[in-house]
């Protein structure tokens, strides 16, 4: 076994065992981004033989400024999305299967043609051509660290990127008529607002972290985007620390809406 793939398995340990890591050990910690795409590549497989189900996309991490000064990161990150933790809305989830629930709005799309790494690099017009559709969506972000803010990038990148859950709206085909960038996203717990934000805070517009997106994973993978992954790309929100019992609703206007309970 190689250290990657010790990584992997010490954070898989830690999701198992609902115990969280101060860091991975010292004789596999990631030191660099490519390496702590290797161990999250290891970590990933691990998680759809360990009852996650099968990968359906990728979640991007850290498009908003908000987010990267949050976690001390000036770089966006990717993890992988698995069918087991993806729900539709309205969805419910139980607190005690997460260490936290932190949320976070985003615009997802869903490909329907491809995006090989062979292409690359891409630009947002020819990534706008393959896409699908899009929805609104939640994310739960989580982490196996006791200071999931202050570990920095590699160890957030091994750890998937700190993906909990993702819950998803209403496909809406007609994006192409809807202005992202100048979207503005409203999240309101138990009825209160209690965060505001737009479009614009994922790199000025979401089709930008998707191009990024595919342009990366031809860089750290070699493999680009598959027709029917779905890509979530990032908070347009300030994160939201959720509490048990609350529930959540975020208004993304002509995407529509969607509901998380936290149990």
């Amino acid at each position: 076994m190689s250290r990657h793939d010790d990584a992997a398995r010490a954070l898989m340990q830690a999701r198992d065992a609902k115990q969280r890591l101060a860091l991975l050990p010292e004789a596999c910690r990631p030191t660099d981004v490519p390496g702590a795409y290797a161990i999250q590549a290891a970590h990933r497989a691990l998680m759809t033989k360990g009852g996650f189900g099968k990968q359906i996309g990728w979640k991007i991490g850290c498009t908003n400024e908000k987010a990267q000064e949050h976690l001390g990161i000036n770089e966006p990150f990717y993890g992988g999305m698995f069918a087991g933790t993806a729900r539709r809305t309205p969805a419910r989830y139980a607190a005690d299967g997460f260490f936290m629930t932190v949320i976070e709005a985003e615009i997802a799309f869903c490909m329907k043609e491809p995006l090989p790494a062979a292409a690359a690099p891409y630009d947002p017009g020819s990534v706008a051509d393959a896409v699908d559709y899009v929805m609104p969506s939640l994310e739960i972000v989580d982490s196996r660290y006791e200071s999931w803010t202050t570990i920095g990038a590699p160890h957030i990148i091994a750890d998937n990127g700190s993906h909990g859950a993702w819950v998803s709206g209403e496909p809406v085909r007609n994006w192409g008529e809807i202005d992202l960038a100048d979207l503005d996203v409203t999240l309101f717990a138990d009825g209160v607002q209690v965060r505001e934000g737009n479009g614009f805070a994922v790199m000025g517009n979401p089709l930008n972290a998707l191009t990024w997106l595919a342009n990366v994973r031809a860089v750290y993978a070699g493999e680009g985007l598959q027709a029917g992954d779905v890509i979530t790309t990032g908070t347009t929100i300030d994160v939201y620390d959720a509490r048990r019992g609350e529930h959540l609703m975020a208004d993304y206007g002509p995407l529509g809406q969607i509901e998380l309970y936290i149990d």
